[in-house]
């Protein structure tokens, strides 16, 4: 299943040290490759897998039969770093000494960056091809890879999604029937209650309050669902301080404060832990979970989302594989190839969803390998079927991780008793477009 590498955290720090550099080699050009496409000129192409482990076994697999079906072409592929973490500062590195690779992973969040840097491809033109049936791509997906909205730089690495995991154990406990897709707001604060018993350190729920995106991107959903936007269309400015942000915040800081039914995470990873161990009845994750539940022995079961309105809006945080240009037709067209190949239904099948990921495409919801990830891993088709209810794309500009941390702070003060919804999203509202106007 999904290591801690495929838990869609932004790391801030990474995005925030590499910007400057990305940016100012915008404009910027490699030497010159070949100028005429040759399908059958012998290339290679670099790719920065950003892998480990058994998910490095299998792509390093797959590279091999994509040789074996296009002889002349050599796939030169590593994890690129040591961690995913680094490889947006070896890109860095690379864009200034001309030394970066034809495709790499990349974190969504860094999607804005690097098209900024002006290395990227642009594949606008191969994705409107009916045969790459781009629209089976989730639309937070698609959206990621296109960042600003003017050229596409890659194709969908992982897709992902929260919903809610409930423990059976504790429901079952309370005497609480379980949640249902249909379940609203007031249905989980009022389980929440009924399940915490504070004289044994027993929570409801359980939430992040670190600051970090894992405090954020949780918030989106009920952003979301009561009708909020997290940024306008250009990305210069905020919209979460809203009276639909406002309510939403209103309604966790109900939960946390007044009904104490929350457990407040310091550190992104306790709550996780607890409740495996039947210490929380409720949190709100992806499937990186399933692992570590189904080795606990946790009795649990996975809904959507609760939602209000009859919304049940989910987030995801898509990774790429970015395309880089680097003024050569035949590594362009083979980088392009190899990224379309990767991602198409069988070898996905064969990647993402042996390792315990989401399946990239809808096309594959019904297929074996699916069928089997699910058997094994109860939950997995809920989240699969909860890609339906991904409909937003999380901003990737360089601005959002300057949002991110505002309103991370702004959530986590507001839980844990320091302030006042409307007031705190006011001043991160303030912090953000101060940011974003530079």
């Amino acid at each position: 299943m999904l290591t801690p590498l495929h838990k869609r955290v932004l790391r801030a720090s990474s995005v925030l040290a590499a910007t400057g550099v990305l940016v100012a080699l915008a404009g910027c050009s490699g030497s010159q490759g070949a100028t005429t496409l040759d399908t059958k000129a012998k290339t290679t192409i670099q790719v920065w897998s950003g892998q480990t482990d058994v998910a490095e076994t299998a792509i390093e697999g797959l590279a091999k039969d994509f040789e074996k079906a296009h002889p002349n072409v050599t796939v030169d592929l590593s994890p690129g770093a040591s961690s995913t973490d680094q490889l947006l500062q070896k890109l860095s590195a690379g864009f200034a000494g001309d030394q970066y690779p034809d495709m790499s992973y990349a974190f969504g969040s860094w999607a804005g960056q690097l098209e900024g840097s002006g290395r990227t491809l642009d594949i606008s033109a191969e994705v409107k091809k009916p045969e790459v049936k781009w629209d089976e791509f989730t639309a937070a997906a698609r959206g990621t890879a296109q960042p600003t909205g003017n050229k596409v730089i890659g194709f969908p690495a992982v897709v992902d999604n929260i919903g809610l995991l409930y423990n059976k154990t504790l429901f079952d406990k309370a005497g609480l029937a379980y949640p249902t897709p249909d379940w609203t707001w007031d249905d989980f604060r009022n389980a929440a209650k009924k399940l915490t018993d504070s004289a044994n350190h027993v929570y409801g729920y359980g939430y992040s309050v670190s600051g970090s995106e894992e405090t954020t991107w949780q918030f989106w959903p009920h952003l979301w669902q009561n009708g909020g936007s997290i940024m306008n269309s250009a990305g210069t400015k905020s919209e979460f301080a809203s009276p639909a942000g406002d309510d939403a915040l209103t309604f966790l800081q109900s939960m946390a404060v007044d009904d104490k039914s929350v457990y407040l995470d310091q550190t992104d990873e306790k709550f996780g832990q607890l409740f495996v161990s039947n210490r929380i009845g409720m949190i709100t994750s992806g499937p990186w979970e399933l692992s570590d539940l189904k080795t606990g022995g946790t009795k649990y079961g996975v809904v959507q989302l609760p939602g209000t309105k009859g919304d049940h809006q989910t987030v995801s945080g898509p990774d790429i594989w970015a395309l880089f240009d680097h003024h050569d037709k035949n590594r362009a067209y083979w980088a392009t190839q190899f990224a379309e190949w990767l991602t198409s239904p069988a070898q996905d099948e064969r990647f993402n969803v042996a390792v315990g990921n989401l399946p990239l495409r809808s096309s594959e919801a019904t297929s074996d390998a699916v069928k089997k990830e699910s058997a094994t891993y109860p939950g997995y088709g809920v989240f699969v079927a909860n890609s339906q209810n991904v409909k937003q794309t999380r901003p990737t500009s360089k601005g959002y991780a300057d949002l991110s941390v505002a309103i991370g702070k702004a959530i986590s003060f507001v839980l844990q008793g320091q302030g006042e919804p409307k007031s705190a999203l006011d001043q991160a509202a303030k912090t953000t477009d101060a940011s974003l106007s530079k």
